[in-house]
């Protein structure tokens, strides 16, 4: 599907126009975008645009990384949205010219369609520009990446007040992973956006530049509330794996007490144990208790021992 959008130079917005009339003198600007177009579609890209087979292809085959090219006469970007269900990244192709803007996605997009929406009901949007159109999709981009932070930091929070759970070195993997998926999507964007605002070939206004700084800004939270994630994950890892080796630790050591109280105690009873006819302890009256006592002295010397030595703090 093909939507388009015409501002005519009396500043009316003009909308689902055929792709001829926006070649007409009395149109200022215009935005088309190809919402999940066909082949046939997708082959006015070349035939209508005339856009470079290069860029063309970038926009055909799925999944380019985000990037900025430059053209004669228009620059063409690559952006990723984000899937809020799976994380994964999907792609958004922008080609922005002088007066025009053309947005290609092969599924649908909520962020179009919110810029959509908001063209067609706020009038002041259309005295602005195409510049302005761009900035307002890649806000909205950017917008849409915080529930996803905002979800895994709840997650880390509830793991925080419920160290007792016993899925939760499960469920730390699990948002680590969660945050490697953001970073895949919104680090590339960073770096594109820095070099939108450093490129001698982006011309970017003074008035229009504070805004995608704003973008810029928000990117940077958003990397970092990331890399902190991912640095409390390490954390509690790490303080679970210490955990788990601590006890581990108490555990061993207590069988250890325990064996090394019972070998000599075993030592005593395998050697009465034996079945020699000529054993003098074995006809004595008080034999049988006497052992007893002698290993009760010894498991009770060696438990004193241990303890004096700090075995059991």
């Amino acid at each position: 599907m093909i939507h388009t959008f015409a501002v005519t130079k009396d500043l009316k917005l003009i909308t689902d126009i055929p792709l001829k009339r926006l070649d007409d003198s009395d149109i200022k600007w215009f935005w088309v975008d190809f919402d999940s177009p066909n082949d046939e579609e997708a082959l006015l890209l070349k035939t209508h645009f005339d856009f470079h087979p290069l860029a063309i292809e970038d926009c055909l085959h799925f999944l380019q990384r985000p990037k900025l090219d430059y053209y004669d006469g228009y620059n063409f970007f690559v952006l990723h949205t984000l899937n809020q269900f799976s994380l994964a990244p999907e792609e958004l192709d922008i080609f922005v010219g002088h007066n025009f803007i053309v947005t290609f996605h092969s599924s649908p997009s909520s962020e179009i369609g919110m810029v959509r929406k908001r063209v067609i009901e706020d009038k002041s949007t259309i005295n602005k520009g195409v510049l302005h159109i761009f900035y307002s999709i890649m806000d909205k981009i950017v917008d849409e990446y915080f529930p996803s932070i905002y979800k895994s930091e709840d997650e880390l929070n509830e793991i925080e007040t419920n160290k007792t759970n016993k899925d939760l070195i499960e469920n730390v993997y699990e948002i680590r992973n969660q945050l490697l998926k953001l970073m895949r999507t919104i680090f590339p964007m960073r770096e594109l956006l820095y070099r939108i605002l450093n490129s001698e070939r982006v011309i970017v206004p003074k008035d229009e530049r504070v805004y995608f700084m704003n973008i810029y800004d928000h990117l940077l939270r958003i990397s970092e509330m990331i890399e902190s994630n991912r640095e409390m994950t390490a954390d509690i890892r790490d303080n679970y794996i210490s955990l788990n080796s601590n006890r581990m630790n108490t555990i061993m050591k207590t069988l250890t007490v325990m064996t090394s109280v019972f070998i000599p105690l075993t030592f005593i009873a395998s050697i009465y144990g034996m079945n020699f006819e000529y054993m003098p302890e074995l006809t004595w009256q008080w034999g049988y208790f006497g052992v007893l006592g002698v290993m009760v002295s010894v498991g009770s010397v060696m438990l004193l021992w241990f303890w004096r030595k700090g075995w059991f703090k």
